[in-house]
């Protein structure tokens, strides 16, 4: 592969990228482009954000002092051509791979890699930081850019950022919209790279200062000057929020134009302080179909570049986020009540269909978790049936919302929690570890661990149906292929199902690990339970089995630490009950990315790990 690319063989570092001329950094533009379809296409992961941002990242690299001056790339599943410009082109066929790079920035896979990222909105606020440290170390020419996407930027961090680095003085943040889907925006052509230009060059700049100067001994005058600049700039481009938060705006220029962002960004290093660069992007730059389609084409697997994706005719079993999707259109039938949210995961949360058939009643608020949770408490006051679709590393940055807006108020909200457990190539900013642990302690809230697809569906029902708030977690993928129910018949809550009876031994699995444990269970001749609830346990069954069993181990796919198991230990002090136990679950430690059954297998939580855990311990 690396023989169809002259100019980018020969970039090992940005030091190589700021050598080159313009005709080389267009050549460049284009190999790295290249290179980067291919290497997606042979490992999977993000591709139409990658290729969207191919010039602003040689652009960065050329201007820029990279390391010393420091890029932070928001979400940074746009970060692929940052990696092979920095060191690691040969490295790239390891993607998302157990033991090869992160698809996401990570400080200790490069210098080059500022700040490590994967969750949206931190950039302003992390090269805010970097930006006051380098003031106070003297370090006034460090540059410190953040790059933000427009879906990144309906966080609220981001707002609560650039409004703390507004009225920061004597620092150098430049913060740079990357702009592809943004209505505001208008076309991109000579005019406005005529405009970025000279809005940010030293004419304009200096004119500005002068014209202040003279207008301060008239401050109407001068209050009238500021308001009808910032005003005028308002009518051309969308420049007058970001000045009110103290920032220079500039914009918006093309994004895949060289000639235009390269100057742009040469000024602006001049000019230091605090500015705004609005970029324009389009999704899939490029390669024509990832254009048409940047959703099917934002992290696909494995695939033939020059045939595209090629729909799988074989059926496959549903997935746990489908058997939602379906559930969440049902009981909408069944309920008008019911109101959907997505925090800008609709399709990763099985929500199309459900958008679709009751427009009206579904609500997407952006990447906005904190605002989701306590949006969905407000529709719950006026006695609608708020359903939150999330993924479990998402609901962490919304915790203090579900604990003070809905559990302290016993409001009727129903959690659907997406990719709980390990989550494979994404790693541990991903992994859905901890929800069992920090929900579990709140008061008031309901939590349920479904074993399979037709479990999904009626712990769904249950928690739906239970007047205050109640979330149901299942994994990333398929199960087992049990089949679905049609109706939409709760299961009883705080009840389990005693799977296999045995003697002396009894296995209390929380979700799919309920599979993994069958191999011990029949080794061992063991009880083996499905618990369903962490909260509330099965209390009656438990009291039964301790009459009976004097070796207990728990098994969950969550963190070991605070988790299912420690709820069962807490229910046998409290209840006077001493047998052996052994807690079987995710270890003190952040999981690196790979294949989840490879991650698991590692985790000595396979079939055959647990096998033989369970052998240890009661031998």
């Amino acid at each position: 592969m690396n023989s169809n690319f002259p100019t980018l063989n020969h970039t090992n570092d940005p030091a190589n990228v700021r050598s080159l001329n313009r005709e080389q950094l267009g050549q460049l533009t284009s190999e790295l482009r290249e290179f980067i379809l291919e290497s997606v296409a042979q490992t999977g992961g993000h591709l139409s954000s990658n290729l969207g941002t191919v010039e602003l990242t040689v652009a960065l690299h050329h201007v820029f002092n990279t390391p010393d001056d420091k890029i932070v790339w928001d979400v940074g599943h746009q970060s692929y051509g940052h990696k092979i410009l920095t060191g690691r082109r040969e490295q790239m066929g390891t993607l998302r791979q157990l033991g090869g790079l992160s698809g996401f920035p990570k400080r200790s896979e490069s210098p080059y890699d500022a700040f490590g990222t994967a969750h949206s909105s931190t950039s302003i606020s992390a090269a805010l930081g970097m930006a006051a440290a380098a003031r106070h170390l003297g370090l006034t020419t460090r540059q410190h850019i953040a790059v933000i996407g427009d879906g990144a930027l309906t966080g609220g961090m981001a707002f609560e950022a650039m409004n703390n680095a507004g009225v920061t003085e004597n620092i150098n943040l430049l913060v740079i919209l990357n702009d592809n889907d943004m209505s505001i925006s208008p076309p991109v052509g000579a005019m406005n790279r005529y405009l970025a230009r000279l809005l940010s060059g030293n004419f304009v700049h200096a004119a500005r200062g002068r014209l202040k100067k003279i207008l301060s001994a008239a401050p109407r005058a001068l209050e009238f000057a500021k308001r009808f600049e910032e005003h005028t700039k308002g009518m051309i481009v969308p420049a007058t929020m970001f000045e009110e938060f103290g920032f220079n705006y500039i914009g918006p220029i093309d994004g895949h134009d060289l000639d235009s962002l390269i100057p742009t960004l040469e000024n602006l290093k001049k000019r230091g302080g605090v500015q705004f660069l609005h970029v324009v992007t389009k999704k899939g730059q490029g390669y024509k179909l990832a254009e048409d389609d940047p959703i099917m084409y934002h992290g696909p697997s494995t695939f033939n570049p020059s045939e595209g994706i090629v729909p799988s005719t074989v059926v496959k079993k549903p997935t746990f986020t489908q058997v939602f999707g379906s559930w969440i259109c049902d009981m909408a039938a069944a309920d008008s009540r019911l109101v959907a949210i997505t925090p800008a995961m609709r399709e990763g949360s099985g929500l199309v269909e459900f958008e679709a058939t009751y427009p009206s009643r579904y609500f997407d608020v952006g990447i906005a978790e904190q605002h989701a949770a306590t949006f969905a408490a407000g529709l719950a006051c006026d006695d609608l049936k708020p359903v939150l679709a999330i993924y479990s590393t998402f609901l962490q940055r919304a915790y203090d919302q579900v604990i003070h807006d809905i559990a302290l108020q016993n409001l009727d909200v129903t959690f659907a929690i997406d990719r709980a457990g390990l989550v494979g190539a994404d790693g541990a900013t991903h992994a859905g570890v901890y929800d069992v642990a920090y929900l579990r302690c709140v008061p008031n809230i309901l939590l349920a661990t479904p074993s399979d697809e037709a479990e999904t569906r009626g712990l769904l029902s249950a928690a739906y149906q239970y007047a205050g708030p109640a979330a149901v977690r299942y994994p990333r993928g398929s199960g087992i292929g049990a089949a679905l129910p049609t109706d939409l018949t709760p299961l009883t809550i705080g009840e389990a199902q005693v799977v296999r009876r045995g003697e002396r031994v009894a296995i209390l699995a929380f979700g799919t690990m309920l599979h993994t444990a069958k191999l011990a269970a029949e080794q061992h001749n063991a009880t083996l339970v499905d618990m369903r609830w962490v909260k509330p346990l099965d209390e009656k069954l438990l009291a039964e089995l301790v009459l009976s069993h004097t070796h207990f181990i728990t098994l969950e796919d969550s963190c070991v630490t605070g988790g299912a198991g420690s709820a069962v230990a807490e229910w046998f002090a409290a209840n006077g009950c001493a047998p052996k136990v052994l807690h079987l679950g995710l270890p003190d430690k952040f999981i690196d990315h790979g294949d989840c059954n490879a991650l698991y297998a590692n985790c000595g939580l396979d079939e055959q790990g647990v096998a033989s855990r369970v052998r240890e311990f009661v031998a």
